[in-house]
């Protein structure tokens, strides 16, 4: 059948794995140092990956391919333990892929695997304060640190915002339409990356216009740093799904 799947530019490609670990389905593998697509059975086509790619290797691509199999991948992940399992069928629900969610479901019972998957998840939160105003930008939790700077209604909005994005992450908060002395968080941002030595800077906004002002705040930030590191744009849609995440 012809449907979308991903495509690895090799030439752009770096090794450096995340995609793999971005890759739920287990799609995904480092081959002679390079990321590759092992059974195209295995990609949903969601593209979480491309997400993940810092070096813009990865693309969407509409061709002739095996049909998507999720008992296959079920298959193939129930191995791999039930955290493995829990995510990828957190990723087919954010996605909004309830088709393939229930069958993953239908796999458990009808093997007899118990996971729970009950809406009680554990915080993610590392620090406090979390409000950029408030926030000492040379803390020692933004020490080489992944950082996430949210607009406040994201994770209002997104329902799996903790286990999506906040792990293993710093966080700071802001509203770029009701803050005051925005510019004070340009300079809070900059001391993040020069002086506690961040490493990579994510971006969540809502689609809305307004919060479109806190990734040119983080560009503006990032573009006067002494220090240069990734940054990602991640929009979330006002029903809570992911409309674009790409690294700029």
């Amino acid at each position: 059948m012809k449907r979308t799947i991903i495509k690895i530019n090799e030439n752009l490609c770096n090794g450096c794995g995340f995609c793999v670990e971005g890759c739920h389905e287990g799609a995904l593998q480092l081959i002679d140092g390079k990321a590759r697509v092992i059974n195209e059975m295995f990609c949903d086509g969601l593209g979480a990956c491309i997400g993940e790619c810092p070096m813009g290797a990865i693309e969407f691509e509409e061709k002739e391919a095996q049909p998507y199999n999720e008992y296959a991948v079920m298959e193939k992940l129930s191995s791999k333990g039930e955290e493995t399992i829990k995510a990828h069928l957190i990723h087919l629900k954010e996605h909004n892929e309830m088709e393939y969610h229930n069958q993953g479901l239908q796999y458990l019972k009808e093997h007899n695997i118990n996971i729970d998957l009950g809406d009680n998840i554990t915080s993610q939160l590392s620090q406090w304060p979390i409000q950029l105003h408030l926030i000492n930008p040379q803390a020692s939790y933004f020490n080489n640190a992944d950082v996430i700077l949210s607009a406040d209604c994201s994770a209002y909005t997104f329902g799996s915002f903790h286990n999506r994005f906040l792990k293993n992450h710093s966080l700071a908060i802001a509203c770029p339409k009701l803050d005051a002395k925005k510019e004070n968080y340009i300079e809070k941002i900059i001391s993040m990356i020069d002086i506690s030595n961040i490493n990579t800077l994510t971006i969540i906004i809502m689609e809305v216009p307004c919060c479109g002002g806190l990734l040119q705040l983080a560009k503006k930030a990032v573009d006067e740093a002494s220090r240069k590191i990734p940054i990602k744009n991640i929009i979330i849609g006002i029903k809570g799904n992911i409309l674009k995440e790409e690294w700029i």
